[in-house]
């Protein structure tokens, strides 16, 4: 065990005082902190835009009713004006915030609505939601007209409430919430585990494995280092969110990020075993990756051997994505019980309320024979492995060099 934290330590120390990591580091801080500012610039203040409309009624046609309209936050803001057509033109020209109505009615009785606008390149027409207000007042208006008593003019303009109810399962939880956790969870574990790989075949081409080899044992050396790579990569991951939140709270409106992100959902005891389930997927990748990279020799075909365990981890994320999509599915089930996809589809049944007790203690209990199995595997394959000088490992090799005693 002693041996164990000094290849973890050495591992540590060797990783954060590489220039790769260190630069990447920044440049994800960088990225996020720049990533929220943009938001922030491009959103401006979080209050909605009132838009000036100029409206030139001189025959009475909505009987002065629009400037009731500007007591509601509509998004429009009415301005009755006696002004000239032209001088109408020439204000909407010279504001980008004002656009004009002009409103006459036909001999045969109908109404003609102008709409002027800056520039017609950039605009769609009138907008639907404005043409729809225009239509209510005018269609109020003539109700009055025919003086009907209020209950009889609300009968006939009734207020629909719409509800949404599900057959199934109900599902809690915020979509946004949970694609977050499922993506941030996937690449964490992806990238932590793939460094594992990356840094036994780099040792293996230095005199650093000769030194390890003559001082502890192969067991001690892999799971050392994969713990090592973990824990750096589990601080890595925990500054990130760590930013994450504090540049949210600095640059998004607190009503802004409530409407979008919904946190009521995240608890303690979620977090905790959100945590858990990515120290299980990362054990289970990461000695993947060891095994992997115990069967090169050259850092340039390390690439190539990771390939199998990169497209497993790919149809994990599907897996738990399609869980998300249709999370009463009975694909679902499979996807949480499944060791390669239960890392990051089990945090999001959670969250749902779809998973029972015995699931997760399943689930859980599946990862850890998955980690143990790998782990015995890998231990094995890195030994016979680790000084390997012959052509290169082919799957028919590896299997012989594992049934070697």
């Amino acid at each position: 065990m002693k041996d164990i934290f000094i290849v973890m330590k050495f591992t540590i120390l060797d990783m954060v005082k590489r220039k790769a990591f260190i630069i990447s580091t920044i440049v994800i801080l960088l990225l996020i902190v720049g990533g929220f500012a943009a938001v922030k610039i491009f959103s401006g203040d979080g209050k909605v835009k009132v838009l000036t409309i100029l409206v030139h009624d001189q025959e009475n046609i909505f009987n002065n009713k629009l400037d009731n309209l500007n007591l509601k936050e509509l998004g429009y803001k009415f301005s009755k004006t006696d002004k000239s057509i032209e001088d109408i033109k020439s204000k909407v020209n010279s504001d980008s915030d004002v656009d004009a109505l002009i409103i006459n009615k036909n001999k045969d009785g109908s109404i003609v609505l102008t709409y002027i606008v800056k520039n017609l390149f950039f605009s769609n027409g009138i907008p639907e939601d404005l043409a729809n207000i225009l239509s209510s007042v005018y269609t109020s208006n003539g109700l009055e007209k025919l003086n009907l008593t209020k209950e009889q003019i609300a009968s006939l303009n009734p207020v629909f409430e719409y509800r949404y109810e599900q057959a199934g399962e109900e599902v809690k939880g915020n979509i946004a919430v949970m694609m977050g956790i499922s993506i941030i969870l996937f690449y964490a574990i992806y990238f932590c585990a793939f460094q594992v790989s990356s840094s036994i075949t780099t040792e293996k081409t230095s005199k650093i494995i000769e030194m390890l080899v003559t001082s502890t044992s192969p067991r001690n050396i892999v799971l050392g280092k994969t713990l090592g790579i973990g824990i750096v990569g589990l601080c890595q991951l925990a500054l990130n969110i760590l930013t994450s939140f504090i540049c949210a709270r600095i640059f998004i409106d607190k009503q802004v990020l409530s409407k979008v992100v919904d946190l009521s959902t995240i608890t303690v005891s979620l977090a905790l075993i959100t945590l858990l389930y990515f120290i299980l997927g990362y054990l289970t990748y990461a000695l993947l990756y060891a095994l992997t990279g115990s069967t090169v020799s050259k850092p340039e075909d390390v690439q190539s051997a990771n390939g199998p365990v990169a497209i497993i981890a790919v149809i994990g994320f599907y897996l738990s994505y399609f869980t998300m999509m249709n999370p009463t599915g009975k694909l679902n089930l499979l996807a949480a019980l499944l060791p390669i996809s239960s890392p990051f589809c089990m945090p999001l049944r959670i969250m749902m309320g779809l998973a029972s007790y015995k699931e997760v203690i399943l689930s859980v209990l599946i990862l850890i024979i998955t980690i143990i199995v790998v782990a015995n595997i890998s231990i094995k394959i890195y030994t016979r492995a680790i000084l390997y000088s012959g052509s290169k490992l082919n799957f028919k090799k590896i299997i012989m060099l594992y049934k070697q005693k």
